[in-house]
């Protein structure tokens, strides 16, 4: 499974070694296609320096269509986080929110107001209750693509079915053009 994992980097630097235990926990659930854009800081500025905006933008909107759900890491508030977050519910993809209620910061109401308990989950955590966190939202990701092809092999099946039902009509019409 592709996942996309979104934090803020330029603003949320202090939480670079957070964001890369959250990565750790992701993988053992997929691929983290956005896993290199965490790792630890030289200090020196910024860690993408041979990429320009647009390439930075073009690389994380190809990465962020091509995975399957996105976890983003919402406690550093970013405008960054927020586009990606907006863009994942443009292409319909399942999000989870990741807030650390302990950091004494309050969560934008667009971001938990968004929870659908479906699509879009919210979630106030503590890192010892990220792994159960994990666990459900990938179990309910896994559960819904099973219940998505069962769907796609009851449709198909009713395509078939009409497919043969409209053969054996256009012999019938030849049977009547016959008499």
């Amino acid at each position: 499974m592709d996942i996309f994992f979104s934090g803020s980097i330029r603003g949320g630097r202090q939480d670079t070694e957070t964001y890369q235990r959250i990565i750790k926990q992701l993988q053992k659930f997929g691929t983290v296609l956005t896993a290199n854009n965490f790792k630890a800081s030289t200090g020196a500025g910024d860690d993408d320096k041979d990429s320009d905006d647009r390439e930075i933008h073009d690389k994380n909107m190809s990465w962020l269509e091509q995975s399957e759900v996105v976890v983003a890491e919402v406690t550093q508030p970013s405008l960054g986080v927020g586009y990606e977050i907006a863009q994942a519910v443009g292409m319909d993809k399942r999000i989870l929110c990741l807030f650390r209620e302990s950091s004494g910061k309050k969560l934008s109401a667009m971001i938990r107001g968004c929870d659908n308990e479906d699509t879009i989950i919210v979630k106030d955590y503590k890192e010892a209750d990220l792994p159960a966190i994990l666990q459900d939202f990938f179990t309910s990701v896994q559960a819904e693509a099973e219940a998505d092809e069962g769907d796609d092999d009851i449709e198909g099946e009713e395509d078939l079915d009409e497919e043969e039902g409209a053969g054996e009509e256009e012999e019938d019409d030849d049977e009547d053009d016959a008499e």
